[in-house]
């Protein structure tokens, strides 16, 4: 039996409560007060996640899309979440940051509208072929069914894949990354009812939909957005490439927005 490591040094271990003690000062003065520089402070310290969180988004966007602009636009999402946090629902700031953050960097890549044309045209043509295919025959096609009914052949189609899949960002993603993030607040704070509804619905049918991806679409949307690994990390998990990751991810994701669409919730 591996023994437990050594404890940290007696003033490494009073530099991190010194550390600890130094945040809550800041969270509570913040809290109260609303002091402009504790949420400074607040904003720095955690700026690592909002640093994290735009890695993931910008990982495989086209070179043209600055990695630095993500992180500005996250910065945004981790004011957000610092106006709105209320620890007295126990639940951690970081994840009650992460996918505010994850949305303000989605909502700056829409702005940009980098996406070309013919990448959309592609999304949206697979979109409608999977609809078509699920509604006359009852259930998911497989690769080859789905090219067939592209019009083209499992090579050509697993290029679309790869073309649309750094474009796989918006409402959907946000739904599905968010979990059980809590709804729409209005600036005091109170749920919006016909936003919650919306959303509440939005969460119901990304569940439903997910429940009908293949197992393998399903563990791969587990390990990306539950687990957080990275698409290489997951590549190892299931013995493919990355690239294969990132097209059965972008499949996934363009099937649960076929049925959102089908019922007008996209």
């Amino acid at each position: 039996m591996t023994p437990p490591p050594p404890p940290p040094p007696a003033g490494q271990r009073r530099g991190l409560a010194d550390a600890d003690a130094e945040l809550a000062l800041h969270w509570d003065r913040w809290q109260r007060r609303r002091a402009s520089a504790s949420r400074d402070h607040l904003i720095v310290h955690y700026s690592p996640l909002v640093k994290f969180v735009a890695g993931r988004v910008g990982a495989g966007l086209p070179s043209s899309v600055d990695g630095g602009d993500l992180v500005s636009y996250g910065v945004f999402g981790l004011i957000d979440a610092l106006e709105r946090f209320d620890p007295t629902h126990g639940v951690r700031f970081e994840t009650f940051a992460a996918p505010r953050i994850r949305g303000a960097v989605y909502d700056g890549l829409r702005q940009l509208d980098w996406v070309p044309r013919s990448v959309r045209s592609k999304a949206r043509r697979i979109e409608s072929a999977i609809a078509g295919f699920e509604h006359d025959e009852g259930r998911a096609p497989a690769d080859a069914e789905l090219a067939e009914r592209l019009g083209i052949d499992v090579d050509e189609l697993a290029a679309w894949l790869s073309a649309v899949a750094a474009t796989t960002v918006g409402p959907l993603d946000r739904a599905v990354a968010a979990g059980a993030e809590p709804v729409s607040v209005d600036r005091d704070g109170e749920r919006t009812p016909s936003a919650g509804v919306e959303e509440d619905e939005l969460r119901a049918a990304v569940r439903s939909g997910i429940g009908d991806l293949s197992d393998r679409e399903r563990f791969v949307l587990a390990l990306y957005y539950d687990e957080g690994l990275t698409l290489a990390e997951i590549g190892d998990v299931l013995g493919v490439t990355e690239s294969r990751v990132s097209q059965i991810h972008t499949r996934a994701v363009l099937s649960l927005r076929a049925r959102l669409r089908s019922r007008d919730l996209l």
